[in-house]
């Protein structure tokens, strides 16, 4: 399908084609019939991506900081390889739309194939022929109403939900600063709602389209505009200013105290400079408030992702809701905005929309991209890998009726990138770890996994899959993979790949991996290789049953720092004392960190370093204990302790922090044995009883970590499967330790207060996991000669 996309390293533009995107159970598939360009925002990602680095740094210090911050932890080196794969990815463009409905995700309510919906929602509802969109962000268009119409709904639901911050109604006098096309669509809404509105701008075409919709247009002529509006409202101020101005400078929200009553609410609603002076905000104690988009749901996941929908007594307009009120003032004839479109551009022709954008050669408010009927869109493949209905026939904007065009059969239509094929190899000639399909295309694939099976000496990749297909053919094309498709059913059905790379969400890695191993391919999982036991039992099986080798990815016990730590304490005396510490500094909230779903920082990161640890021993684990920190949930906690008991009776601990003070590097080991001491510092360095016995460029162990699993996909041995199983075996006991109440209880007055002796570790079976209904007292007797069961 085609896509307008601007590559975030600059130049123009560009139309490009890409896989249709795959659709979630909360999400809606649709065909595109029409969208709006939102001039102010698309304009300011265009600029941000068009400017210099030292520009981008400026005007982003928050990412600088994230980078800078990479390099005291990962490297310079790392740092750069992670910038360079963000300059290299192309941003989306366009979030406001409206189409036809070809399929509808499992979990979505009150939409069906076949329906007309406004859709919106920025990296979703963009400038392309098919858009994924949560169906929280799908309203479905009255009969009444034209797709060139509906296409205004998300736009409209930001002036919407600027104006019921602003708390006005019937009679109220309402200001609109800057009469752009956010500005027009408040003005206008504020009119159907019973309110008089006055409209300040510079330009006449804006003024000119607010006077012949009823709005007391002015052009800006300081004090001669302000003494205008304090005439029209009666000598009192506007009760309410809409600032829908944008740009760097504050004069919109400065300009807007003037022409304001005593004690009124100011609504930033565009983005423009607040370097504001307190004076006329005290003294006429005015109220600012700023619209966050279109409404309560906006960059909530739970809203947005999980189609988690607020009760209607609790928040009455939500950001769907507020797409639905737009739709029925168009339905009823109470809003109109044909007449806001200026130009109109096929989607083919979309760079030149952007042109006359940055150049500003015209005047223009509204711009439309329109689209082709299904139909007649190239490079679509029916499927049918489900039951879902086929979509009816998707009408395009202009045309006088819609049976001639129809949906493509089946319930997803899927663009596949032609590649050019070598001679077929069957799977009877076994698969040599030659031809890779790789799921998952985002920046840690291409800054240090990808690089590191190059080095290692995969040479054959074949494609790559990512859920909206749009990262995928960007990635395709900057790492040299022969295709890049929509899904991860496109890899794991194509018999010409035998080695599957998963790096995707941590939740979607247990299903990956047990349908690529059930086909017969070589596995390579990023961790968390599965969430729970259950999941991780049946990873397990396929493995034993398919053939193919398995391994996660555990990469640090292949740094050369930690080879050589156990190379030093092969000959210890008695068993090992290691203290792990982790200081891994916070993170946002909007991070997967905290999504349960995704499994929280023990699961998805501190599994890393039980494996290191139970390498370090050379002894697999076989029980665990784990405190977590009193904030969040216990399995999302940011600070916990995690204590290993090997089978050889040595004993680890591991203190995982959020903190990140400046002068403490990531991660520090010190380990303990007879007379041996080691302390390897970050993967940098190592010193062995006071003496530095390596040192050099942080190295994690990536390469060689690539490098054993493609030994294991040429026939090498294939035992360290096991160890790394053991590994998440015992991740997965700590996270049920962190729910068992086994922490001994002191009150500094008075002394312990709890029975001694009770044993609060859970017993972990390397090769059969863990019993959790045994609860406390749970430790299990281990025989380390029993294996997994792996052909």
């Amino acid at each position: 399908m085609k896509q307008v996309v601007q590559a975030a390293s600059g130049g123009s533009v560009r139309v490009v084609d890409v896989p249709v995107p795959v659709i979630g159970p909360t999400e809606v598939l649709v065909a595109t019939a029409a969208t709006i360009v939102s001039a102010g925002t698309e304009r300011a990602v265009t600029e941000l991506a068009r400017a210099s680095l030292v520009a981008k740094a400026r005007a982003r210090p928050d990412l600088v900081r994230k980078v800078a911050a990479k390099a005291r932890t990962d490297g310079l080196g790392s740092a750069v390889r992670t910038v360079r794969e963000r300059l290299g990815s192309d941003v989306p463009l366009g979030y406001s739309g409206c189409g036809q409905v070809v399929e509808v995700g499992s979990a979505v309510a009150g939409i069906r194939p076949g329906d007309l919906v406004a859709t919106g929602g920025a990296g979703r509802a963009n400038h392309a022929e098919y858009q994924s969109v949560p169906g929280l962000l799908c309203a479905r268009v009255p009969d009444e109403v034209e797709p060139a119409a509906a296409a205004f709904a998300t736009i409209a639901a930001i002036a919407l939900h600027g104006l019921r911050l602003a708390e006005v109604g019937p009679g109220s006098r309402v200001a609109v600063v800057g009469l752009g096309l956010v500005g027009q669509l408040a003005a206008r809404l504020a009119l159907a709602s019973g309110c008089d509105v006055v409209g300040i701008d510079l330009a006449e075409l804006p003024l000119a389209t607010a006077r012949a919709a009823g709005v007391s247009a002015h052009a800006e002529a300081g004090e001669a505009t302000t003494a205008a509006v304090l005439d029209w409202s009666r000598g009192r101020g506007a009760d309410a200013v809409l600032v829908c101005a944008a740009g760097r400078s504050a004069k919109p929200v400065m300009r807007a105290t003037a022409i304001a009553r005593d004690r009124a609410p100011l609504v930033v609603v565009g983005d423009v400079g607040l370097d504001l002076a307190r004076t006329p905000f005290y003294e006429k104690e005015l109220t600012l408030r700023f619209a966050r988009s279109y409404g309560p749901g906006r960059y909530e996941r739970s809203y947005e992702e999980w189609g988690v929908d607020y009760p209607a007594g609790q928040v009455r307009w939500t950001e769907g809701r507020n797409q639905e009120a737009v739709l029925d003032l168009l339905a009823a004839g109470r809003l109109q905005v044909d007449d806001l479109v200026t130009h109109a551009y096929p989607i083919d022709e979309a760079p030149a929309a952007y042109q006359l954008v940055a150049a500003r050669t015209e005047p223009y408010l509204a711009i439309r991209f329109d689209y082709p009927p299904p139909s007649t869109r190239p490079n679509l493949t029916a499927e049918s890998a489900s039951s879902a209905e086929s979509a009816s026939s998707v009408p395009s904007v202009g045309s006088a009726t819609s049976a001639d065009s129809g949906a493509p059969s089946g319930p997803r239509a899927r663009v596949r990138i032609p590649r050019q094929r070598g001679a077929r190899v069957t799977a009877a000639a076994t698969r040599r770890g030659s031809r890779v399909g790789w799921i998952g295309a985002g920046g840690f694939s291409g800054s240090v996994l990808l690089p590191a099976f190059r080095a290692a000496g995969f040479d054959q990749f074949v494609t790559v899959a990512s859920a909206g297909g749009r990262s995928a053919r960007a990635f395709a094309d900057r790492h040299g993979f022969a295709g890049a498709v929509a899904g991860a059913d496109a890899v794991l059905d194509d018999d010409d790949i035998d080695v599957v790379v998963i790096a995707t969400p941590h939740a979607t890695h247990a299903d990956l991996a047990v349908r690529a191993l059930a086909r017969g391919r070589h596995v390579w999982c990023e961790k968390p290789l599965a969430l729970t036991i259950d999941d991780l039992d049946r990873v397990e099986r396929a493995a034993a049953q398919g053939g193919g080798a398995l391994v996660v990815g555990y990469n640090r016990r292949f740094s050369p720092a930690l080879v050589a730590a156990r190379a030093a304490l092969d000959h210890r005396t008695g068993p090992l004392s290691t203290v792990y510490r982790v200081a891994a500094g916070p993170v946002p909230d909007g991070h997967w960190y905290h999504d349960r779903v995704q499994g929280g920082r023990l699961l998805g990161e501190v599994c890393h370093f039980v494996d290191a640890c139970a390498a370090l021993a050379g002894s697999p684990v076989e029980a665990v204990a784990a405190l977590a920190g009193r904030d969040g949930e216990l399995l999302l906690a940011s600070d916990l302790t995690v204590s290993l008991r090997h089978v050889d009776g040595s004993l680890s601990t591991i203190a995982y922090s959020c903190a990140r003070p400046r002068t403490a590097r990531k991660e520090q080991v010190e380990a303990l044995a007879g007379d041996r001491h080691v302390q390897l510092d970050d993967y940098r360095e190592l010193v062995v009883d006071g003496q530095v016995r390596w040192r050099g460029a942080q190295d994690k162990g990536h390469r060689e970590a690539a490098a054993a699993f493609l030994r294991m996909c040429r026939g090498g041995d294939t035992s360290l499967t096991a160890d790394l199983l053991a590994s998440s075996r015992a991740t997965l006991a700590a996270a049920d330790a962190l729910g068992v109440d086994s922490a001994v209880a002191v009150d500094p007055a008075h002394g312990v207060g709890s029975v001694h002796g009770v044993d609060s570790t859970h017993g972990v079976d390397p090769a059969h996991g863990v019993d959790p209904a045994h609860g406390v007292d749970s430790a299990h007797a281990v025989d380390p000669a029993l294996p997994v069961a792996l052909s």
